[in-house]
């Protein structure tokens, strides 16, 4: 493990922290709107039961759900992701490359607050 040798001040992390709380809640509703569209809590209408065919419809909508479903798995890992970036504000490792050890830039972190690599260290990848 790489030596730390510096890390973001207290102010920096309040900051860090308000930005990663704003978009959980985002991520959250967004959750909550994708898993809503897929798992029919919409009420108990007639729609699947109509005798006329329509099994285009039916593919169709079968695939917006299994997108929907990916979608949700996608932005579940988002939010579990910028959860553990708040973990890391709080051990005070916020910020810190786990690869160089080096902080990672401000802006990076603006852009991508669960980020736990450098620029230097994803261009390695």
């Amino acid at each position: 493990m790489p030596e730390i040798k510096a890390r973001y001040s207290e102010e920096d992390l309040q900051e860090f922290k308000e930005i990663i709380e704003k978009k959980i809640a985002r991520a959250q509703e967004d959750l909550a709107l994708l898993e809503a569209s897929y798992k029919n809590d919409k009420g108990n209408g007639t729609d699947d039961t109509s005798p006329t065919f329509k099994s285009y419809d039916e593919g169709a909508d079968t695939m917006a759900k299994e997108a929907n479903v990916q979608l949700a798995i996608r932005q579940e890992k988002f939010i579990r992701d910028l959860k553990n970036a708040l973990l890391r504000i709080e051990n005070k490792t916020y910020g810190i490359c786990r690869v160089t050890g080096k902080l990672i830039q401000k802006e990076r972190l603006k852009l991508v607050p669960h980020a736990t690599l450098s620029i230097e260290a994803k261009r390695k990848q």
